[in-house]
């Protein structure tokens, strides 16, 4: 669902309270956060989706990968995983389901994560993901929220997965650009979110639905500051240049648009499909990263010898206008 529509679904329902809910329906993040004791909190989170490839056993590492996300981005580690299944028994074969989740048992072995279960439906439209419950220090938790003015920003991976995803799916694109995009998917964000808590953080989210502008501007406003996103610097696959120039656009990608624009100071010089591409709706994306400019290029020099090669400083915290980005 879109931004808006999910805002107008949940708007009117009972805020709960409770001494140890720490993020919930009342301070919107990446996950839930519920405090266990001094030292210890649970972090919850459940994301399933229809294929965005054609490959059953890739399809579920990525699956996996962006539901992971959610942990990592608040700067915890994944502890159990339950599957979410729906599946067209009638018309696809069980093998398919075999290799879906055989890809997505890998990725939560490599996040050193235990499968415990899940749950599973008959559906006309296969459908995949999973819950998951990680766990954090209370003080060590990372939120949406904590943003300060002069910190850098640092995005891990590149955008325009959702753009390239329509294309693969309109048979316009190669079968190695597809592979290439699938790649980054299923790269976990494991090895960032260690390493920025190593260094020390003030904010932080993952790029998924709401695409790079309405995750930033999430940042924006739950942490009463402005940020201005430095375009030249933001990682991009090229081959989302050439296919937002062509029209290929995701449905969400229009309704993050509508939803955030009143949020947004874009500079006119900004080309029609340079914008297209940062409302795009990503699919495990990067972690986007804020932290103090003493850091920021220490954080980056690490992330690049760990192998997250494409991770750039994209902009920078401000004092104002609080709750906007600006992108110059």
């Amino acid at each position: 669902m879109g931004p808006g529509d999910l805002n107008k679904a949940i708007c009117d329902l009972p805020q709960m309270s409770d001494p140890n809910l720490v993020r919930g329906l009342a301070s919107p993040d990446d996950a839930g956060v519920y405090k266990l004791g001094d030292d210890l909190a649970i972090i919850q989170t459940i994301d399933f989706f229809t294929p965005i490839v054609d490959d059953p056993y890739t399809f579920g590492q990525i699956a996996v990968a962006n539901a992971l996300s959610d942990v990592y981005a608040m700067g915890g580690k994944p502890l159990t995983a339950m599957n979410v299944v729906c599946f067209p028994v009638k018309s696809l074969d069980i093998s398919v389901l075999k290799d879906i989740l055989r890809g997505g048992v890998d990725k939560i072995l490599e996040a050193g994560a235990l499968l415990v279960g899940g749950h599973s439906i008959e559906d006309n439209e296969l459908k995949y993901g999973l819950s998951v419950t990680g766990t954090v220090h209370p003080k060590r938790l990372v939120t949406n929220s904590g943003a300060k003015v002069g910190d850098k920003l640092i995005l891990t991976k590149p955008l325009g997965t959702g753009i390239i995803s329509t294309a693969v799916k309109a048979k316009a694109a190669s079968e190695a650009t597809a592979a290439k995009v699938a790649r980054y998917m299923a790269t976990l964000n494991k090895k960032a979110s260690e390493l920025m808590q190593e260094i020390g953080v003030h904010a932080a989210t993952d790029i998924t639905g709401f695409g790079l502008l309405g995750h930033t501007t999430e940042i924006a406003q739950n942490s009463q500051v402005g940020i201005n996103i430095f375009l030249a610097s933001v990682p991009l696959f090229l081959e989302a240049e050439e296919f937002a120039r062509q029209g290929f656009y995701p449905g969400g990608l229009h309704r993050n648009r509508d939803f955030y624009s009143t949020s947004l100071t874009i500079d006119d010089r900004v080309p029609a499909h340079i914008q297209d591409i940062l409302f795009d709706p990503q699919t495990s994306g990067g972690l986007l990263i804020c932290l103090a400019p003493r850091k920021a290029k220490l954080l980056l020099d690490r992330l690049h010898e760990a192998g997250v090669e494409e991770a750039a400083i994209i902009g920078e915290v401000t004092s104002k206008p609080k709750g906007t980005v600006t992108i110059e």
